[in-house]
């Protein structure tokens, strides 16, 4: 049998199979690197950076709920100086592709870190956290109108050789006008989609359980949320689509890729199962090798509407 071609090329990402995870599911790589081979994953996308260092929400940041959990992590990180400080020569040691998740309050400091990465050694390409609904400033801000969108991704990419990706919202009435306006601007790629803005309440002291009172909803619950979203996105897309949200093994991964995306992330799943991303990647293979396909391009928008 002909060997199975599983690699990808994500806007210039070029990744040797489909899958990466979720950016504030893995850490920054070195906190699953005891149990999980990492150097098998096609990219690691690190937790999200902005420049200076941020302490996040305060406790407790999440709660686990039927189908998933709501999280209000608020973008903890050590700043874009930290980060390249004491993540960068792990992840570089480790010669996996990188992809940082990057975000600001303002469109400067999106410009600023993209432009401080540009030339950081293992650096494959930045995540623009456009869409994150557990900080009050900066983050969904941007995510919610296609002229603001497309203004931030005009400027970071001035800033920028590395390939970008915005990362969706995915309460808009309408994503085409989202997707439209970030390849418009100069994305090469885009990541869909976020955690959808949710909430949760302890019915004993009918208080708001997470302190920042509310949160985004992630895991199997919205998963076929995505797999809509990423549909219609793929409808007026020309450039490449990241698909996660609630995949737990490869039949998730294999629905979103044939709704159009190029590659998938492995999310909340890693709370669970940490190997849950490599367990997928495997199952790619063994679902090309049983439909007689050879490369894993080939499940890319074969979704048959007839």
């Amino acid at each position: 049998m002909n060997k199975i071609d599983l690699s990808v090329n994500l806007g210039g990402i070029r990744m040797k199979n489909p899958v990466t995870v979720a950016s504030g599911t893995f850490g920054y790589g070195c906190e699953y690197a005891d149990l999980v081979d990492i150097t098998q994953l096609g990219a690691v996308t690190v937790k999200g950076i902005r420049f200076v260092p941020w302490p996040g929400n305060p406790l407790p940041r999440h709660a686990e709920v039927p189908g998933g959990m709501v999280n209000a992590i608020g973008l903890q990180g050590p700043g874009v100086e930290g980060f390249i400080s004491q993540y960068m020569p792990f992840l570089v040691a480790k010669g996996v592709p990188v992809i940082v998740n990057i975000w600001g309050t303002s469109v400067d400091e999106y410009a600023e870190v993209a432009a401080r990465l540009s030339d950081v050694e293992g650096v494959s390409g930045l995540e623009l956290n456009v869409s994150c609904p557990n900080v009050k400033e900066g983050g969904n801000a941007f995510g919610t109108d296609p002229s603001t969108l497309a203004a931030l991704v005009k400027r970071v990419r001035s800033a920028t050789r590395l390939p970008l990706m915005p990362k969706l919202a995915p309460n808009v009435p309408d994503i085409k006008p989202f997707v439209r306006a970030v390849q418009e601007s100069g994305a090469d790629a885009i990541a869909l989609i976020n955690t959808i803005p949710a909430m949760v309440i302890d019915i004993e002291s009918r208080r708001p359980v997470l302190s920042n009172k509310v949160g985004g909803l992630s895991g199997a619950a919205i998963h076929p949320v995505a797999v809509k979203l990423v549909w219609d996105a793929a409808q007026v897309a020309q450039i490449p689509l990241l698909a996660m949200g609630g995949i737990t093994g490869a039949e998730q991964a294999i629905e979103f890729m044939i709704a159009g995306a190029t590659a998938v992330a492995v999310g909340t799943a890693n709370f669970i199962d940490p190997s849950t991303s490599l367990r997928v990647i495997a199952e790619i293979r063994s679902y090309l090798e049983s439909h007689n396909m050879q490369s894993v391009a080939e499940l890319t928008g074969s979704i048959v509407l007839e």
